[in-house]
């Protein structure tokens, strides 16, 4: 009877052992890691796109398991909010809300440049407005952009060049979507205002361009923003990010027609027109120092116009994790 017992045992032992190792081997997979990826639908971001439509981002964090949580915003303050809240990880904002994601208070850093074009901002004017063929003919025009935007900031150093002020002209502050209707009113002699809006309205005839930002030293610069927290935490996800975004920029110069057709939708432009524009931006990925000085005259811009408190200095907000080979 004993013996009968001990070989019970055993085999219970035998048997809870091999359930175990069973258990082991059935076991779920790690829940997967994920990021949430704010996009939103400006032409300096047209290889995060492609990067989208492609599923280049997908592939190559599937084997480090984590899942892409695209999300869309239709411009950068709410990208901003987003982030701040810990609702979004890693965003492509203009230089403006950048400059602002980074002040005092907010846990940001800077890790990449998806693009920066100076001549994908334009100050135009309506196409038979015989008046106004140049910023030399700002003084007493009544000027409309986005108050405290890279538009108001192009508008300074136009006025700057040309020996003007503000006080020389009437100065109208919008809303972007209002760019359009402002001018072909009549409500201003000439908008500010950035792409795909500057080609859209040119290929329109209803304006012509009479200043471009390279005529000043204005650089276009855009930013890849994420949160402290998941980059200190998630590094390589970040990294493999930017790498698939250099990867998207390669393809545009032989852009297949199924995905140009699918950005042109999302940029509200003809496919014609997304290569034409594309051509304006340079899709560095790299910080550059000559990026970092564009973010510092923003916030000083910033602070000169009262929406900033202080420039502070970008450069320690700068985590350049990319480096084309």
């Amino acid at each position: 009877m004993e013996v009968m017992k001990k070989a019970l045992l055993s085999l219970t032992i035998i048997l809870s052992v091999f359930l175990a190792a069973g258990c082991k081997e059935k076991a779920a997979p790690k829940a997967a890691e994920s990021v949430h990826i704010a996009i939103q639908p400006s032409a300096a971001f047209i290889p995060l796109y492609i990067s989208r439509y492609k599923g280049y981002i997908e592939e190559a964090l599937k084997p480090m398991n984590v899942d892409v949580i695209w999300q869309d915003f239709e411009s950068g303050p709410p990208m901003n909010q987003s982030l701040a809240a810990e609702m979004s990880d890693i965003g492509v904002i203009g230089d403006v809300p950048t400059v602002s994601a980074l002040s005092k208070g907010n846990s940001m850093k800077v890790v990449g440049i998806p693009a920066s074009g100076p001549d994908a901002y334009a100050m135009l004017s309506r196409a038979d407005d015989t008046s106004f063929k140049s910023a030399k003919n700002m003084k007493g025009k009544k000027i409309a952009t986005v108050f405290g935007s890279t538009g108001h900031n192009f508008t300074t150093k136009l006025l700057e060049k040309n020996g003007l002020s503000f006080d020389d002209i009437e100065f109208i502050s919008i809303a972007a979507g209002e760019a359009e209707n402002a001018l072909v009113s009549g409500l201003c002699d000439a908008i500010v205002i950035w792409e795909p809006n500057v080609t859209r309205l040119i290929d329109s005839g209803a304006a012509k361009a009479v200043a471009l930002g390279s005529e000043t030293d204005l650089r276009g610069t855009n930013a890849f923003v994420v949160r402290s927290e998941y980059l200190a935490a998630h590094k390589d996800v970040i990294k493999v990010i930017l790498e698939q975004y250099y990867k998207a920029v390669q393809d545009i110069p032989n852009l297949d027609q199924a995905t140009l057709e699918k950005l042109s939708a999302a940029l509200k432009i003809t496919p014609e027109q997304t290569v034409k524009i594309a051509k304006k931006y340079d899709f560095s990925v790299t910080v550059s120092d000559s990026d970092i000085a564009s973010l510092q005259d923003t916030a000083r811009f910033l602070v000169e116009i009262g929406n900033l408190d202080s420039a502070y200095n970008v450069a320690s907000k700068v985590e350049n994790l990319f480096t084309a080979n």
